[in-house]
């Protein structure tokens, strides 16, 4: 009897030896290798501002190359398309948004993945408001004189936005319904070349994530007139929500999260999950992405799912309330 209690005793000690050797060579298996991070828009763009500290950060921790893909087009379906299709190994991993993984899904009746079953949720790592700015040319310096302009213009002035189905796409149709004015969205492949369009005078409006224009918001390039989240972001005190400038409970975060193919096995999702959710919560990622007016927020596992779950169905809804559809 004390043989068989000592044999059992024996062989549980060496399993978990065994585990305990096998762990840390799961965690150091991305040691030396090259790690593809797609990001669904192009350079310079506020998910391209989030994923570039992301990914130097988690080279570091995973002692891997970890390069970043700017695929832009289609808002962000090219990109996310990609990488459903890749090989669920964990060298392939997205940059997923509140545009590819909760807005998409409604807006494109032809979508060429699958927001849920072609993906494993890796951890959700930053929200940031949707900003709206103006050319400092035009006679506008407040959320009111805006609509006030664009009620005088009916149809005269554009707004641009990263691509049709982002958030600066929908939350300025959702604004423009609700402020009952009329004016024109204008679409590009990514931020940076419609920020660029405004400066230059090309189009009047544009509605993006706050940390795509901050820079030139504070070089007075851009003027800030509103933000879409519930509170004011500390980089821009002084500029008041959307809610508050006469539009109660209007409300729109952007989001970003770390997305990789359907089928990643589990010990791999745990340990890029692992990395990436102490990565989001370090003071160094904070450092970067706070003075851009992006809110670091780490979640992962299921809890990630579930979240994804509740944008899918607010962001659907709100596109099915716009009447928003984009073939």
């Amino acid at each position: 009897m004390r043989r068989r209690q000592f044999l059992r005793i024996a062989s549980a000690a060496a399993s978990a030896g065994l585990l305990a050797r096998v762990g840390p060579a799961k965690a150091q298996s991305f040691a030396g290798k090259q790690i593809r991070v797609i990001v669904p828009f192009p350079a310079g763009g506020p998910t391209d501002i989030v994923a570039r500290p992301l990914a130097q950060m988690l080279g570091d921790a995973l002692k891997a190359t970890v390069v970043i893909d700017n695929r832009g087009g289609a808002g962000g379906s090219l990109g996310a398309e990609a990488v459903a299709r890749s090989a669920p190994d964990g060298q392939t991993l997205l940059v997923g948004t509140v545009g590819t993984h909760a807005i998409n899904p409604a807006l494109y009746p032809k979508l060429p993945y699958d927001a849920v079953r072609d993906f494993t949720p890796v951890a959700l790592v930053a929200l940031a408001p949707v900003a709206v700015v103006v050319h400092p040319s035009q006679p506008v310096t407040n959320l009111a004189d805006l609509v006030a302009l664009a009620k005088h213009m009916p149809g005269k002035l554009n707004y641009g936005s990263a691509g049709a189905g982002t958030p600066g796409h929908l939350t300025g149709e959702m604004f423009k319904t609700l402020a009952g004015i009329e004016i024109q969205h204008v679409p590009y492949k990514g931020s940076a070349p419609a920020v660029t369009d405004l400066i230059g005078g090309q189009i009047q409006i544009m509605f993006d994530p706050l940390q795509s224009v901050l820079s030139n918001v504070q070089a007075d390039k851009l003027r800030a007139v509103a933000i879409s989240s519930k509170t004011r972001s500390a980089a821009l005190p002084s500029v008041p929500t959307i809610a508050e400038s006469g539009y109660d409970g209007f409300e729109t975060t952007a989001w970003w999260g770390v997305f990789a193919p359907a089928g990643l096995a589990k010990a791999i999702t745990a340990t890029l999950a692992g990395e990436i959710e102490r990565i989001a919560r370090s003071d160094a990622f904070r450092n970067r992405l706070e003075p851009l007016g992006v809110l670091p927020t780490a979640i992962s596992g299921d809890g990630f799912s579930r979240f994804q779950q509740s944008e899918l169905a607010k962001w659907g809804k709100a596109v099915r309330d716009a009447g928003i559809r984009i073939d």
